[in-house]
């Protein structure tokens, strides 16, 4: 799965990713800071199953901490759209190009008002302003891919009798159209099955809504802790009812990151708080060994600065103790991957038998649609294990499910193959 981060320029989808991810990617207070794509590798959150076994797992991918594993995802942070982007303005049409691949959308607002629609420092700005044109965009972006190919393909698809959603999908298998997505729209606009008959409204409203099922959306309603903020989120989530709102910090969660990553914290992403460490803590000053990603192999233990006591302290006031869900950052990854996309993750393993040929505890965990069966997962294994699949164990009762057994969150499940 991939998240796609979008927005305008100097929005903060650069410390978003960077906070999401860690990689090393350019952050500066000016518009097309991002000119190539980036992409890295964040994490959803789950519950993991390890506590329940009286085990601590080792993850062969991702990381687990106090029982929260986390389980790797795909990010990537494009350069900001602007108005006309799907004209090709500010580079816009390859900007969108490079969006295709993305399975769903995280629309990095600027919540403070303070950068007008281009990404330059203001006073006032409206965020529903940037919903409304990035939303125009996206739509335009669909419907010239559409008008492009509209003429003839709507014609061959009733000259050859074609089925009509199985010959979007394949036209715009690009654009990862599914055909029950497809499907979806027809029945919930009532058009017409012959196409070549639909209007220009008609066309756009197939458009929109296509976009809208193929490439769901989140705002991440970013710079939450700026004193206009408030009611610029109130105001989007009356104004977006459609929506998911989600305030959050990326400034905030960065820090907390880097601070937990050189060993001054004990902050788990997606938690209400922390804990200033002192190098007294760890036995022998030892090395923390915790993930690759979200912290390094290897930190060193320092002693923090009143300076950075100061910054830590103001996070958890304005942020930290003021929002839901903490700086945000983490929930939003969760409610795009198991809210928009309904994922869930399921484990391999056996009754008797936790640990893979490595002697690693509880190794893997696997996102997979939601609806998906026990054969689903088998094939998700290997394609021999589905080939030759005769029955699936689970670890926690023991019983035995069959090939059209559905899958639910959390499920832990040894695939017996022939």
């Amino acid at each position: 799965m991939l998240l796609g981060l979008v927005g305008k320029p100097s929005c903060g989808k650069s410390t978003f990713f960077k906070a999401a991810t860690l990689a090393e990617v350019e952050i500066a207070p000016y518009p097309f800071t991002t000119i190539k794509s980036n992409h890295g590798i964040g994490y959803v959150r789950i519950e993991c199953i390890d506590k329940e076994f009286n085990v601590q797992c080792n993850p062969n991918k991702g990381f687990c901490i106090s029982h929260q594993r986390f389980v790797s995802i795909e990010l990537m942070d494009v350069a900001g759209l602007v108005p006309g982007a799907s004209e090709g303005k500010g580079l816009g049409n390859q900007f969108l190009d490079e969006l295709r691949e993305a399975d769903a959308f995280i629309h990095i607002v600027d919540a403070s008002g303070k950068t007008d629609t281009l990404g330059k420092q203001t006073e006032g700005h409206d965020p529903c302003d940037d919903v409304k044109f990035l939303e125009e965009e996206l739509d335009a972006w669909y419907y010239n891919l559409l008008l492009k190919v509209w003429k003839g393909f709507s014609r061959k698809a009733e000259l050859e009798n074609t089925k009509f959603s199985e010959a979007v999908a394949k036209q715009f298998s690009g654009l990862k159209v599914k055909e029950e997505q497809v499907k979806k729209v027809l029945l919930k606009l009532a058009l017409s099955e012959k196409p070549s008959g639909w209007n220009e409204k008609q066309l756009k409203n197939f458009a929109s809504e296509l976009r809208k099922i193929s490439k769901p959306m989140i705002i991440a309603a970013n710079k939450c802790d700026d004193e206009d903020a408030v009611k610029n989120i109130e105001n989007l989530k009356n104004n977006f009812k459609e929506h998911l709102i989600i305030p959050c910090s990326a400034d905030s969660e960065l820090a907390l990151r880097q601070a937990a990553k050189l060993g001054l914290i004990e902050y788990i992403p997606g938690e209400k708080d922390f804990k200033v460490l002192k190098p007294s803590e760890i036995k022998g000053n030892e090395k923390q060994e915790v993930s690759q990603q979200t912290h390094p192999s290897v930190v060193e233990l320092k002693t923090i600065t009143g300076q950075q006591k100061q910054a830590l302290d103001k996070i958890r006031k304005n942020v930290l103790d003021k929002f839901e869900f903490g700086t945000g950052i983490q929930q939003i990854l969760n409610t795009g991957i198991f809210d928009l996309l309904k994922y869930i993750a399921i484990f391999p393993g056996s009754p008797n038998k936790l640990k893979d040929s490595k002697g690693r505890i509880l190794p893997d965990c696997f996102l997979l649609p939601s609806g998906s069966t026990a054969l689903d997962f088998a094939y998700h294994l290997h394609t021999d294990f589905g080939k030759n699949f005769i029955r699936a164990i689970d670890a926690r009762t023991k019983m035995a499910w069959g090939k059209d057994h559905v899958l639910k969150h959390r499920d832990i499940l040894e695939i017996i193959s022939r």
